[in-house]
């Protein structure tokens, strides 16, 4: 009886401390948690405080695209827009003639030469390609902001895409085969992500200055011309390549400031090695 009298303070005992360590151990993950937050937070203030003009004016325009989306969404949704959207796809039409494009012959095929960059097709190829020379490189860090920009970048239109629901214009003939919604221009936003984010990290890459401003050139001409392309052939509105331009220069932003805080902290080197 002696013996099962003591042994029982012994089980309570132990059931007491195992009740009272629990709030321990959950205030000790809370202030982990709280740590790593301080700790990245710090991290990133000493970055942004340590970059030249360029990484400011990164972050200025990136802000400006998300207000001109917004903007653009907002005056979609009062029907603002609608006015100036078909009064310019009539402009580039013949008057009268809404199935015949102004200009001359040539330049109904060359906008349907252009208009394919930014189709998903030659976008897939595109980065199918990047990647194998990375791989070649052995730029593997590289490869994973690729891949991310393009994974995050397709699945960000698609959900755009089903979220807006705009039809097609309706005004002039389509000069090319269309199926999905209209809102954002798949073409201008997609090509924006993958031209401009692979200009900016090979431009980042890149050591000399003038083969940086090369690249960064032929982005940018390569997204405005499919953008407009699509409005030529009468399958966007013109708010919808802009919304386009808007979404994907912010994604392209981001990818690429990430790509400069990893090479901050050493993750990626300058050549874009891990």
């Amino acid at each position: 009886m002696k013996s099962e009298s003591r042994s029982r303070p012994s089980a309570v005992s132990r059931r007491t401390v195992s009740v009272s360590s629990a709030p321990l151990h959950g205030r000790a993950r809370l202030q982990a948690l709280l740590y790593i937050v301080r700790r990245t937070a710090g991290t990133g203030i000493r970055w942004l405080t340590q970059q030249e003009a360029v990484v400011l004016v990164a972050l200025l325009m990136l802000v400006l695209s998300l207000f001109g989306f917004v903007k653009i969404t907002e005056e979609l949704g009062e029907g603002e827009l609608v006015g100036f959207d078909e009064w310019l796809l009539r402009l580039l039409r013949v008057p009268g003639q809404p199935h015949l494009p102004i200009g001359p012959a040539w330049l109904l095929e060359a906008a349907q030469d252009i208009t394919v960059l930014g189709g998903r097709t030659m976008l897939v190829s595109v980065v199918v390609f990047a990647i194998g020379y990375l791989a070649l490189e052995g730029k593997y860090g590289a490869i994973w902001i690729v891949t991310a920009a393009a994974a995050g970048g397709g699945l960000l239109e698609t959900v755009l895409k089903r979220l807006f629901d705009r039809g097609r214009p309706s005004v002039v003939p389509h000069l090319v085969a269309v199926t999905s919604p209209s809102f954002p221009s798949g073409h201008s936003m997609l090509g924006a992500i993958m031209y401009l984010t692979f200009g900016a990290l090979l431009a980042r890459f890149s050591t000399r200055r003038r083969t940086r401003i090369y690249l960064l050139t032929v982005a940018v001409l390569t997204t405005v011309v499919v953008g407009v392309s699509r409005v030529y052939l009468g399958v966007h509105y013109p708010s919808d390549v802009l919304a386009g331009w808007c979404a994907g220069l912010i994604w392209a932003l981001t990818c690429w400031l990430v790509a400069r805080y990893l090479q901050y902290r050493g993750t990626i080197d300058r050549s874009g090695r891990m």
